[in-house]
């Protein structure tokens, strides 16, 4: 009986700990946390996570003593929740910070934990989610909360490429915390509630004297506009969940699978003769690219990736026949869908990602060029531009290209053409290949019959007409083999789906390297 009873009294301790552990801060924090609008750590996991998948990791790991400068008792589990469950079935990893115990800071225990199940998800090749909100390094522990932060971005860039990683902004991510997101394949800000910025505004005021606010510095609106950093900007928690849960629908557990294939219930075989006249028989006259794409994918389903970012660009997820695509393309509407830094990181990196994870890449193109103007050279258009050339070379999945109009210069070129090794490239009728539009290349090469015409304008025009006639098509590329074929429009679903079909065992490789130089 006495061991019983010990027993009995050792399972008491145990539910005591752990109800200690999931409580978090305490009442007090916890009714703080949700007057902010936010969840806590455990509840934002239980609204990811299916029902009862939640396997718990470290929940009594705590700080090794108390701290003596600000009184601290140690807390189990301390600042951050670990473990793993399905989402829909699937496996994931993820940590959830909680901001009601000290403010979600990163102690060494709470940076050990979150290394342990990175590292599981290394091995065991499942995604990686971070559920942040934290008020960054703990102060009391000095270096040794740093060196946490070290720890922690040696194994996002050492889990690059391998595992998809995904951080959710839910709260506060400020100093050196800024970098894991940073490295991640994507990231989720919170309106009105994620923030992220290495100096705060106080730091900022003490050391220029500029005054600005912490959403202003580094709110969603900030990131998902201006920096580019935030590929998804969500109004609340509960559409946050849902878009991620949507986002993972999309991609492999890890770099050795394929994307899940969905059993498409939209024929591949459809035809849309609405796109015989969507591009304008006006060459300067503007179109939406996004029509075209809700036309040709499975049931108009698009993850669109980095919508308020370099707009002239468009990217993002879909299917095709139930295959899973990254789809990169012109947006004709916004800045007539030219190429400038910004369009031509965010591609870069989109189609970077879709290689890693052997997701085949659509590209739609109508690029003019790139965007002319000493700002851009000055701020290094060649470099920038030079990464989305790299990227689309050093592709190997399946790539099909379809030009909708223009294609000039060295923009037709970096869409991926023909010679980045794409592998399957049409045309519609409507695609105007060529160095440059014929307006500016009559303006070069007839210079001087212009000038001397009696009637210069009415020389121009003639000239652009014939330029137009000769050259301002897709043949000329055609009869060169750079365009597999000129089709029409309305075909663009199954002949796209057909070339993927063809593509499933495509085997291409890179010369063996270390790894390439990309023009960063």
């Amino acid at each position: 009986m006495a061991i019983e009873k010990k027993t009995t009294e050792r399972l008491t301790d145990l539910s005591k700990l752990r109800e200690q552990s999931r409580e978090g801060g305490g009442k007090k924090r916890v009714d703080q946390q949700h007057s902010k609008g936010k969840l806590t750590a455990r509840e934002r996991i239980d609204l990811l996570l299916d029902e009862g998948s939640f396997q718990e990791l470290d929940p009594f790991v705590s700080q090794w003593s108390p701290n003596s400068v600000t009184g601290n008792e140690p807390h189990p589990g301390d600042s951050v929740v670990t473990g793993y469950g399905t989402v829909n079935g699937r496996y994931v990893y993820l940590y959830s910070q909680d901001f009601t115990i000290y403010g979600g800071s990163l102690s060494e225990v709470a940076a050990k934990k979150i290394c342990k199940v990175m590292d599981m998800a290394i091995k065991n090749g499942y995604p990686i989610v971070g559920l942040i909100d934290s008020g960054g390094a703990r102060i009391q522990e000095g270096v040794v909360s740093l060196g946490g932060y070290g720890d922690i971005f040696l194994r996002n860039t050492m889990a690059s490429g391998v595992i998809p990683q995904i951080s959710v902004i839910l709260g506060p991510c400020a100093g050196g915390a800024v970098y894991s997101p940073a490295i991640t394949d994507f990231v989720f800000i919170l309106d009105g509630i994620g923030q992220m910025y290495i100096t705060g505004p106080d730091v900022i005021k003490a050391a220029t004297g500029e005054i600005v606010t912490h959403e202003a510095l580094g709110g969603a609106d900030t990131h998902a506009i201006k920096s580019g950093l935030a590929h998804f900007r969500l109004p609340d928690e509960q559409q946050t969940v849902n878009e991620l849960k949507r986002l993972l629908s999309f991609l492999p557990q890890n770099n050795m699978e394929d994307p899940p294939f969905g059993m498409p219930d939209d024929d591949p075989a459809r035809i849309d003769e609405s796109l015989r006249d969507i591009v304008p028989d006006d060459p300067v006259k503007a179109y939406d690219m996004k029509d075209v794409i809700s036309s040709i994918i499975d049931n108009a389903d698009f993850l669109e990736v980095h919508k308020e970012f370099a707009a002239n660009i468009i990217v993002g997820f879909a299917r095709m026949g139930g295959i899973p695509v990254g789809i990169v393309g012109q947006q004709p509407s916004y800045l007539a869908g030219v190429l400038d830094i910004d369009a031509s990181d965010k591609a870069a990196r989109f189609v970077r990602f879709c290689d890693a994870f052997n997701i085949p890449i659509i590209t739609l193109v109508d690029v003019p060029g790139y965007l002319p103007g000493s700002d851009q050279e000055h701020r290094g258009i060649i470099r920038h531009g030079a990464k989305l050339i790299f990227a689309y070379a050093e592709a190997t999945v399946p790539k099909v290209t379809l030009i909708t109009r223009k294609a000039y210069g060295g923009a037709y070129i970096v869409m991926g053409s023909k010679h980045l090794r794409a592998d399957v490239n049409l045309a519609w009728p409507t695609a105007e290949i060529a160095v440059m539009g014929p307006d500016g290349a009559v303006s070069i090469v007839n210079r001087e019959q212009i000038a001397q015409a009696k009637d210069p304008v009415k020389m121009k025009a003639e000239l652009v007409k014939e330029y137009r006639e000769q050259f301002a098509h897709p043949y000329i590329a055609a009869a060169r083999g750079y365009v597999d074929d000129v089709i029409d429009p309305k075909e663009t679903r199954p002949r796209i789906i057909a070339a993927l079909e063809m593509l499933a065992n495509k085997r291409d490789s890179i010369p063996p390297k270390k790894h390439g130089i990309i023009p960063l």
